[in-house]
């Protein structure tokens, strides 16, 4: 058994009724992988920030940066990479899409998500005055919808579920 299957039967033991009248198969699996790769980057992230960066600046030379950026740029592209990886084997596993195609639309789905939170929380915080942190739920909420409906229509189009 591949992780991918070992991963999916895992995910499916959770999947029961009054749940599947709700929500589809495929959409609850998203929703696992998405949350499973945001909690590994929240993790990754303190660890990097806390304990490896020590939060200091980080001196490379020829430019400085501050120590959640630095965070930021290291985990970005493990998580990305899981991401892609849960989102290819687990919820969109049957994508016609080759798997260089996909990765490509998924950077993209990635960055106009990232430039997405900017927008909507420059909008909410200094247009509308929200606090920040309510601003960020807001924002947060209406990025998962976005990269959602990436993933399903753009990132692996004509994903079939089974």
């Amino acid at each position: 058994m591949t992780l991918a299957h070992g991963l999916i039967r895992l995910i499916d033991r959770f999947y029961f009724v009054p749940l599947s009248r709700i929500m589809p198969l495929q959409t609850f699996r998203y929703a696992i992988c998405g949350g499973a790769n945001l909690l590994l980057n929240w993790v990754l992230y303190a660890v990097l920030y806390n304990f490896v960066f020590d939060k200091e600046v980080v001196e490379l030379g020829f430019v400085a940066i501050s120590p959640y950026i630095a965070a930021f740029i290291v985990v970005f592209p493990i998580t990305f990479l899981t991401g892609f990886w849960l989102q290819k084997n687990i919820a969109f596993r049957y994508s016609p899409l080759m798997w260089g195609t996909q990765l490509f639309r998924y950077l993209l789905s990635v960055l106009g998500s990232i430039l997405l939170n900017y927008l909507l929380l420059k909008f909410f915080v200094e247009v509308t005055r929200i606090y920040p942190t309510p601003s960020q739920v807001l924002t947060s909420l209406i990025s998962i919808a976005y990269s959602y409906l990436m993933q399903k229509y753009f990132t692996f189009r004509g994903c079939q579920e089974h």
